[in-house]
This record gives structure tokens, C-alpha cells and sequence, in this order.
């Protein structure tokens, strides 16, 4: 049994964005990243990306310079937890974490031209070159321009990958020339190399391999043009004097079903039983869709597919039971589950195997008549063994009867389509209720699905403080219920899009811009009658909306109006009441709050800043205000940080600001008030500058006078007088 769960995106691949597509047609190649959840992915240019997965976020983003390009994937040497990647064929770079610019690195020009590194858990990575070639990175290092031998002459590399067997490296490449396909398999620990012949095939050939390792055989399995996979065993225990033999092919699976054809593009190997291949489902007299689709090659059936209408670049990985494809302008990942083979789970008779599991969602418009069906564990089976045929048809027709707790979620999900609202509410209650039941936390992202179905269906429903409570009292991620914000916004809920800003680590910067729109364009009246948490601001905040000056607390932390008059030399009394301006907080009190969950989100520059230049001049200049003035309350401190359980940090202020600029610059000078505010801000940030120059001037006596302390046993009480020169 084999199942397609539940999908999210992790991350864009538009123009301008560090993970682009480019116009090679897809990325270069995705590889495992130093930990389990980690993946880089190397697009066909400049650029490699680290992501963790389950945060949807990269951690990390490295591009060569301009006019280079990255020509070999950039993998990860499990070993030291650096990473390794060739650009313009030769020139080999390697570098940590936290090295930003590769200019800076470690650095080698090789003398040959690579095809591809592999890493490996447990072993270096290992070079192999066009021709043939193969090297560890550690023996490559130690020379970096020693001679490459020339293995394959006239042939082309194809595809390779590498294993581990026991202590020692094993490479296998396939080649193709003149029509004829060669498979090489290298020992590197004994220096030994083999080279086969591929069996051909009559009127179609090998478009795609995969391969596993195993019992010291390698199942090497091949996508041939005619829609077929066939199986090859190579035996790692050969004889160096055998002559090149011909690897006879045997059919393993038929992408055909119901008179469908599957025209896959890659795939890969699941399980001893299972292959996942993507392609486009073409049947007689109608246009194709692309799929992902899960086979069962044990029984030669298709197990599941899902259809992906806004196509793929044609490329399928695989780690850590997820999969990785392009769909659209994004990069997505899919979970799926396996489990083993047996004749009834094939063909779909197995009970309960079509029933959905609490980690998957449920959809109104593809849950069937047999997930009513009660799941084996609500039948005795001892008694079931005993009873008649009749017996068992009478107990078939009385199944719909179980009790609603031996129904699954999906089961109980469905019986609740079409009961009253008062009735799907108290049920879906119910179901939270029970904190003892496995998987709960994707139960509780069931429950949010079917509620903003509901809503979806009936424009008029909209369960707000289920919603609320539900979030505010449940460890709910953006990726359990995907459709959540989208419905508040298109509610205007902002408390509710104000409590999923504080408590979801993996809104999408998309989603994050979306919010920062909603909260700057509804206006200060509609605010004013909406329930909003105030904890952030309350602390801090005094707010008049007729528009009088309000006095602050004396400044502490090097600026002044007096102060900032005399260092200026300025000639106008407007040019010196940069506080003094700024002391009015700019927004109302509820917009301040829902401003700052925004300022306190998680988020990328590099994939928020194309959607904060789409956010409106006045709206631009109005959250700038607003920065400007928390930047002010924040440099009134000694220790510069806002009061409050949710205030914005100094940092987190500076990085929007930044941002916002970067986005904003040319409106910004063109604009006349935001030009009095950029001048605001620049004396602001400028008098900051002076006055920690000047810190930085006595900050060698600070020190010694520390020492001196420390040295001196002062009893209980004295008085000194020290004299700064």
C-alpha cells in the first residue's frame, strides 16, 4: 500500500529570487543537506540555497560572481559539514556556514572538467570527470592538477551515482554511444573497474536510471522510451580478467493503466516494492496531465497518482519520505507513505486501505463511499473467524452502525458534510478533545481544513472564535492548514491574522506581505470597534489622534534636540526637532499591534523584497512613520529594547527599515513628505553615529578603569575620584 499525503511549498522560483529556474528548465540538481531536514538545492546559474525543510526557510545562500556559472551540483561532505561545488567546469570551491562570499574561500583549478561530485553518509565525496576519471575529494586535493585519465574516449556520461558497500566507494556511470549504452561500475578502494554493455531493446531506448545497492548486488533500473522499466543486476563480485559483458534486461513494470499510458520524464526507487515515477498521463483521444504517480512493481498496479495542472520541469527527488518537484514557479514538497506489499493492498481491497490517516487532509470533493468503511481494528477478528458467510454479510450490512468513536477522522470529518452548523461545531469540538489520540496535531489541521472548507462552500459561515481558540490554544504551522490566513484575509480577520503572525513559524513571505497590506490599507475607525491583543505596545505607546505634540522622558542614549542643534550647525529651528516630531506615534493603537506581529514574523529578504515593492507609496510612507518612530522609542533607552511581552527588537526594526528602503528608495526621494522623513531620519541615525564615536573614543579608559577595580579591595565603603584625560 502506497499513499500521496499532504504537500506544501517550500519555496519560489521566479525571476529575482535566490532559488531561480532560470531558462535551463529546472534547478540543476537538489542533494541532501548536513542534517535531515536540510536540502541545497543549485540552480542552473549562480546560486546554491540551503533550506530546512520543515521550516520552509533557507538558511543559507551562496552565489559565484558574475559571468560564472555553476556547472557541477553543489553537495555536502558529511564528514567535515562543508560544502563542495565546481563552477565553469574546473574551478573546484569548498566552504563552511558561515563563509558568505565565495570570492573568499577555499579555491582550486582542477585539469580536467568535472561531471559530478557525490557525497555519501559515512564516506568523503568522491570527483568523477567527464572523461571517465575518478578521484576522492581528499586524493584530488592533494594535487589538484594532477593528470585525469581519459576512460571513455568518445562516449557520454549519462547518469551516475555513488554507494557505500562495507568501507569503501562504489561509482557506477552509464554512457551512450552511437546508439549503444554502457554501464561502468568503479571500486575506488581496490582500483578496480568493470564496463558492460546494456542490452538493447527493440525500437525504444534508456531515457532515465536509478539505482540501489544491496547484498553486494546493484539493482540498476531503467525508463526506457517505450514506457516500460527494466531491471538489471550487476554482482560487485567480479573477475578483473572477464571480457565486457552484455547485461541482459528483464521487464519490471508497464506504465499503463485502463488504457493510459504514463509518459514519465524521471523516477525514482521507493522501497524493494515501490517506484514513484513523473510523467504525463496521456489516454486515447484526450490531452495529457502531468502526474506524480506511486507504482507497485511486486504486482505491476498503480497504487496513486496526483495530478499537478500547473506542470513540472520534468525532475523527481527523493529524501526522508518526502518528494521534491517543481509545480508551477515553486518548488514542492509532497509526503507519501509505503508500506509492505501485499495482494489485496494493490488492488485496493485491502480494508481500510483507501480510508484516509489523520496525517492527511481531508477534501470534501474526493473522499469516496468506502471510507465510511470502519476500519479493521473495530472488528473482533477471533470472532470473525468463526462466524458463517452469512454471518459476515449480515455484520457488512450493519458496519455504517459503529459507534463515532471507532470511525477515523476522515470517517467522522465526512459524516459531518452536510449537518447543521450548531452540529459540525460541537462534533469537531468533540474530536479536539480527545488529546489522547495519535497524530493529534494533524487531527487538530483536519479540523481547521474542514472548517475553512465550510467556509469556502458558504459564504455566510465564518466560525472566528473557533478559529481563534483553536489557534491560540493549539501548536497549529502554516503548513497544517495552508488555507487558514487565506481565508482571514479574505475576511479581514486581522486578529486572527494577528495571533497566526505570533504563533506560525513558517508563514510564507508572500503571506507575510499580505498581511503588512491588509493591516496598512483598513482604517483607524473600523480598528477601533476590532478585537486586537495589545500586549506589544501598551508598554510603550501614547497615542492622541488630535494631533498635540506629546513630550517625552529625557533622552538617555545620546541624542538630543538641544544636542543635535549644537553638533548640526543648523540653520533652522525645523531642522533640529527630529525627536520632537516623532514623538507621536503615527498609527492607532490596534495598527501598531498588528504592525508589530508583522515586524516580529520570521521571513527572507530575498523572497519578501519583490512583494514589498508592490506595496503603495502612501502605505510605504506610512510604515516607514511608524519605524522611524520605534527606532526613536527604542534609542530612549539604555539598553535600547522596547517594553513588552511582543514589542519588535531594535534589530528586527532597522532590518524592515533597511528593506522597506531598498524596495522604496526612488518613491521615497520623489515624494515630498517622505522626503522630510528620510532627512528626519538621516540626523536621527547621524547624531546616533556621533555619539557612539565618542564612546568609542574613552572606551580604552572605560576598560582600564574596570581593571583598576577589580584589582582594589574597596572594603565597605570609599569614595574615589578619578580624573579622564
Amino acid at each position: 500500500m502506497a499513499a500521496l499525503c499532504e504537500s506544501f511549498t517550500l519555496c519560489g522560483l521566479g525571476p529575482g529570487v535566490g532559488v531561480g529556474v532560470g531558462q535551463g528548465g529546472g534547478l540543476l540538481a537538489l542533494e541532501p543537506g548536513p542534517e535531515p531536514d536540510h536540502v541545497l538545492l543549485t540552480d542552473r546559474g549562480r546560486t546554491a540555497t540551503l533550506f530546512k525543510v520543515s521550516d520552509q526557510k533557507p538558511l543559507g545562500c551562496w552565489s559565484v560572481k558574475h559571468r560564472q556559472i555553476i556547472t557541477c551540483p553543489v553537495v555536502c561532505n558529511f564528514e567535515t559539514h562543508e560544502y563542495v561545488a565546481v563552477h565553469d567546469d574546473k574551478v573546484l570551491r569548498i566552504w563552511k556556514n558561515q563563509d558568505i562570499n565565495l570570492d573568499k574561500v577555499f579555491k582550486a583549478t582542477l585539469s580536467a572538467d568535472v561531471y559530478r561530485i557525490h557525497s555519501v553518509p559515512n564516506g568523503g565525496p568522491v570527483v568523477l570527470f567527464r572523461g571517465g576519471g575518478v578521484r576522492t575529494l581528499d586524493v584530488l586535493l592533494e594535487a589538484p592538477q594532477q593528470e585525469i585519465e581519459n576512460i571513455i574516449s568518445d562516449e557520454v556520461i549519462k547518469w551516475s551515482e555513488a554507494f557505500m558497500e562495507g568501507q569503501q566507494h562504489v561509482l557506477m556511470f552509464t554512457t551512450e554511444k552511437d546508439g549503444d549504452f554502457f554501464v561502468y561500475v568503479q571500486k575506488l578502494k581496490t582500483n578496480s573497474l568493470h564496463k558492460y554493455k546494456l542490452e538493447q531493446q527493440e525500437l525504444s531506448k534508456p531515457t532515465g536510471f536509478t539505482a540501489y545497492i544491496k547484498n553486494r548486488i546493484i539493482t540498476l533500473l531503467c525508463l526506457y522510451s517505450s514506457d516500460s522499466v527494466y531491471k538489471v543486476l550487476i554482482p560487485l563480485q567480479q573477475n578483473t580478467e572477464d571480457e565486457q559483458q552484455t547485461l541482459p534486461t528483464s521487464l519490471l513494470l508497464n506504465l499503463s493503466v485502463s488504457g493510459s499510458v504514463l509518459k514519465a520524464t524521471s523516477f525514482v526507487v521507493l522501497d524493494k516494492d515501490h517506484v514513484a515515477v513523473l510523467g504525463s498521463l496521456a489516454a486515447s483521444g484526450e490531452e495529457s496531465k502531468e502526474c506524480l504517480t506511486i507504482w507497485n512493481t511486486k504486482f505491476q498496479t498503480l497504487q496513486t497518482s496526483k495530478e499537478l495542472p500547473l506542470g513540472t520541469s520534468g525532475q523527481l527527488w527523493c529524501y526522508e519520505e518526502k518528494f521534491f518537484f517543481t509545480h508551477g514557479k515553486v518548488l514542492t514538497v509532497m509526503m507519501y507513505k509505503c508500506e509492505t506489499a501485499s495482494l489485496a493492498a494493490a488492488v485496493g481491497k485491502l480494508k481500510g486501505s483507501q480510508t484516509p490517516d489523520v496525517s492527511s487532509f481531508v477534501d470534501w470533493n474526493t473522499l469516496g463511499d468506502e471510507e465510511l468503511v470502519a476500519s479493521p481494528e473495530s472488528q473482533p477478528s477471533v470472532a470473525l473467524k468463526s462466524e458463517s458467510r452469512m454471518t459476515l454479510r449480515s455484520k457488512r450490512n450493519t458496519v455504517a452502525k459503529v459507534q463515532p468513536d471507532t470511525l477515523s477522522v476522515g470517517q467522522r470529518l465526512l459524516k459531518l458534510k452536510d449537518v447543521s452548523t450548531t452540529v459540525f461545531e460541537e462534533e469537531l469540538r468533540q474530536l479536539m478533545s480527545k488529546a489522547q489520540m495519535p497524530d493529534f496535531q494533524a487531527t487538530i489541521g483536519c479540523v481547521v481544513t474542514a472548517l475553512v472548507n465550510r467556509c469556502k462552500t458558504n459564504p455566510k459561515y465564518y466560525p472566528q472564535n473557533l478559529l481563534l481558540q483553536i489557534v491560540q490554544t493549539r501548536d497549529l504551522s502554516y503548513s497544517l492548514c495552508p488555507d487558514l490566513m487565506a481565508i482571514a484575509l479574505e475576511k479581514k480577520d486581522v486578529h486572527l491574522l494577528q495571533i497566526c503572525l505570533q504563533r506560525f513559524p513558517d508563514i510564507p513571505e508572500e503571506i507575510t506581505y499580505a498581511c503588512l497590506q491588509v493591516f496598512l490599507s483598513i482604517s483607524e475607525a473600523c480598528l477601533q470597534r476590532t478585537d486586537v491583543n495589545l500586549e506589544s505596545i501598551t508598554s510603550y505607546i501614547d497615542t492622541e489622534f488630535d494631533n498635540k505634540e506629546v513630550k517625552t522622558e529625557i533622552v538617555e542614549n545620546g541624542f538630543n534636540a538641544e544636542l543635535e542643534q549644537d553638533i548640526c550647525d543648523s540653520k533652522s529651528p525645523e531642522e533640529t526637532r527630529v525627536l520632537t516630531d516623532g514623538e507621536s506615534c503615527p498609527v492607532g493603537l490596534q495598527k501598531a499591534a498588528l504592525l508589530n506581529a508583522v515586524l516580529r514574523s520570521a521571513y527572507s529578504e530575498t523572497f519578501i523584497l519583490p512583494h514589498l515593492k508592490n506595496l503603495p507609496a502612501q502605505q510605504a510612507v506610512l510604515f516607514l512613520r511608524y519605524l522611524y518612530y520605534l527606532y526613536v522609542k527604542c534609542s530612549e533607552k539604555i539598553n535600547t529594547a522596547l517594553p513588552g511581552t511582543q514589542s519588535p527588537t531594535i534589530n528586527q526594526i532597522m532590518d524592515w527599515m533597511c528593506l522597506l528602503l531598498d524596495a522604496h528608495f526612488t518613491v521615497m526621494v520623489m515624494l515630498p513628505e517622505a522626503k522630510e522623513l528620510l532627512s528626519k531620519l538621516h540626523k536621527f541615525v547621524r547624531a546616533q553615529v556621533r555619539f557612539y564615536s565618542e564612546l568609542n573614543k574613552i572606551e580604552g579608559s572605560l576598560h582600564e578603569l574596570q581593571r583598576l577595580n577589580h584589582q582594589k579591595d574597596c572594603q565597605t565603603y570609599s569614595i574615589e575620584v578619578l580624573e579622564l584625560i
